[in-house]
């Protein structure tokens, strides 16, 4: 009897649950969220970026000496000039071939610290940060020691003591430009900089790839090694070997830090940037001519981006892969 009153009885209703009242006001718009959050770096991005470079391509138009307050309209003289000055042409023939050598080098050596990283089965994290580390290390720092200890030309630095083992007499590492012997200084040193970082992209991507490609690549007698990595690690990394090559483009021709300080004040070597420095900062300090001269840099960094991007295919989305 019990059981049938039990059954006869009406189970309660449900608590009816109380949804939380929408935010009226600016407070609950996501828009103005939106450019709340973003309102600090686009404001450090229109003040220290876009109004520098229009500001820079109003005055290539005009002449200015010893100041950035435009003188007298010359219209394309500025330009006619920084074309005419063999330094600064020879400087972009230069470092469009440095930058056909330092960019596939950074990427290779990235790339294989970042699958040697990505094998590893214990600290990994270790060696992770040890190869990140030289990033955060000012490049000016770096040019120093570069400088001073690891190839300052003398018999007591390390790469002349180095190759005294093998008989080799001492190398004036960045006193003579003949042998080019500075390039190898440079270049090691640009590379113990930036190949931390570029790991660190690489490793992401490569932890990222499905091992199910693996397994399946193994079930159809894809040997490890060479094979695996040609046909599934290497088209999976596309995307981000397309990015990694475009921020070592634009790296490669805004060098400045390292080339200032470990060539000093030589003619020879010279990148564009520092060139331009020396153009706008100099003696003559001709803003209009290094406005002039930066708008060609600039001009020059977009189409080479440009044109990496059409071949690797950036910006086309999933299909490119």
């Amino acid at each position: 009897m019990s059981t049938t009153t039990t059954r006869g009885l009406a189970s309660p209703a449900p608590a009816e649950v109380t949804k939380p009242r929408p935010r009226r006001g600016l407070r609950g718009s996501r828009t103005f969220n939106f450019w709340l959050f973003i309102s600090p770096f686009l404001l450090g991005l229109i003040v220290f970026v876009y109004i520098p470079i229009i500001w820079s391509a109003y005055l290539s138009f005009f002449e200015a000496r010893f100041t950035v307050t435009p003188s007298d309209f010359v219209g394309l003289d500025n330009y006619r000039d920084i074309f005419s000055d063999t330094q600064f042409t020879g400087s972009l023939v230069t470092f469009t071939v440095f930058a056909a050598f330092i960019v596939p080098t950074t990427w290779a050596v990235s790339l294989g610290l970042a699958l040697l990283v990505n094998r590893l089965r214990f600290m990994r994290a270790f060696y992770r940060s040890v190869f990140f580390l030289p990033t955060a290390c000012s490049y000016v720092a770096a040019s120093l020691i570069w400088k001073m200890s690891l190839f300052n030309g003398v018999r007591f630095g390390l790469a002349n003591t180095v190759i005294g083992w093998f008989g080799v007499d001492n190398i004036a590492w960045l006193a003579n430009p003949d042998p080019p012997w500075y390039w190898l200084v440079i270049i090691t040193a640009r590379l113990w900089l930036q190949s931390g970082f570029y790991m660190i992209l690489f490793l992401a991507a490569l932890q990222n790839i499905p091992q199910e490609l693996y397994e399946a690549a193994a079930i159809d007698g894809a040997k490890p090694g060479w094979q695996t990595f040609r046909y599934i690690t290497l088209p999976q990394l596309r995307a981000t070997s397309t990015a990694v090559v475009l921020l070592l483009l634009v790296a490669a021709y805004q060098a400045f830090d390292e080339f200032f300080n470990l060539l000093s004040k030589t003619t020879w070597g010279r990148p564009p940037l520092v060139d331009l420095y020396y153009t706008a900062l100099g003696q003559d300090q001709n803003y209009g001519k290094g406005s002039a001269g930066a708008m060609v840099l600039t001009v020059l960094i977009c189409v080479v981006t440009l044109f990496q991007g059409k071949i690797m295919g950036f910006g086309r989305g999933d299909e490119s892969r």
